[in-house]
This record gives C-alpha cells, structure tokens and sequence, in this order.
C-alpha cells in the first residue's frame, strides 16, 4: 500500500487496519487449508485459532463503538481459542464479517469523536485510546499469523514486503519513481 499523506487520525486508523487485514490475507492465501489449522507444537494458536480470536475481539470491541463496553456481555474469549470453523471459507466468513463490523464503526467517526468516551471492560478510554489498542494488539496477532504462515509455506514463501537481499534495488526503484514505498 502506498504512503498516503494525511492529517487525520480516522483515515490513517482506517488505513492501517486495512493494510494490516492485507497482510494476513496475502499471508494466509500462501498456506494449504491443513496448514491453516495446524498448530506447531501443543501450547500454539493455529492461524485458524488466531483469525478466530481476532474476530471475536473485533465483534466485541467494535459493535456500538462509542455507545457500549467494548467487552460485551456475549463474548466468550476463552472459546475463541477452541475449534476453529472448520473450513477455510468458512473461517474466511467469520473473518470477514468481523472486519466489516470494524470499518463500519470507524466509518462515521471523525477526528471531532476521538476525545469520546470509550469503555473496555469497565476502564474509560479515549476513542483514539481504544482505537490504539486495537492497531496494536491486531497487529501483533498478524505477525504472528505472518509468522506461521511463512514456517509453513517454507521456501515457496512469497515475500509481503522488500525480498531479503532486494533493498537497494527496491530503494533505487522508489527514488526513479517506478514503485510506491511500502
């Protein structure tokens, strides 16, 4: 995704979200659906564990944003680590319904509701504050599905950013103009 330069908080939230939600695609789209599933050892999440878990918290933390505890009282956590749905299309669905909660809750907010009130599990945030905490712990679970996703797809691994060994030619690429930074 290019660098768009921009001074509103929303848009660049709204901009990373979705660059992160493409990084985990890319990186699940490179794995077979046996691999989605598996875990490495006995105490690891498997990607499908970890999409399952995000989605859950997406749910959680994004239906009615401004207006209820970002922890509904219908979220069961510690089930988001047990069976995965049992397909990749289905998984896919979860996902992606989980997705759309979240920009449809950013989509009306502007830089004016960032000093709102946000809570999470009792404890009063500003919006801007929660949306921070979401950026990170998403983006921590997408490294880890980045991870995953790369240990099994081994040397048929297609790089999402700059190839080892391809910094200067990606450099040389962007200072003549014939690609956008990353």
């Amino acid at each position: 995704m290019p660098l768009v330069f921009t001074t509103s908080y929303v848009e660049d939230s709204r901009a990373l979200f979705a660059q992160y939600k493409s990084l985990a695609e890319r990186a699940v789209a490179q794995v077979s659906d046996e691999q989605l599933f598996a875990a490495i050892d006995p105490e690891a999440n498997s990607i499908a564990i970890v999409m399952k878990h995000m989605a859950g918290n997406m749910l959680s933390r994004w239906t009615d944003f401004l207006t209820s505890d970002g922890e509904k009282p219908t979220r069961d956590r510690d089930r988001e680590f047990e069976n995965p749905p049992a397909t990749r299309a289905a998984l896919l669905a979860l996902w992606e319904s989980a997705w759309a909660v979240l920009f449809s809750a950013l989509e009306p907010l502007t830089d004016a509701d960032l000093a709102r009130t946000v809570t999470i599990r009792g404890e009063a945030h500003s919006a801007m504050q929660a949306i921070n905490r979401q950026v990170a712990h998403y983006s921590m679970h997408i490294g880890q599905i980045v991870l995953l996703a790369k240990h099994f797809a081994g040397a048929h691994w297609r790089t999402l950013s700059v190839a080892r060994g391809a910094s200067a030619e990606f450099n040389r690429k962007v200072a003549a103009g014939e690609t956008s930074q990353r």
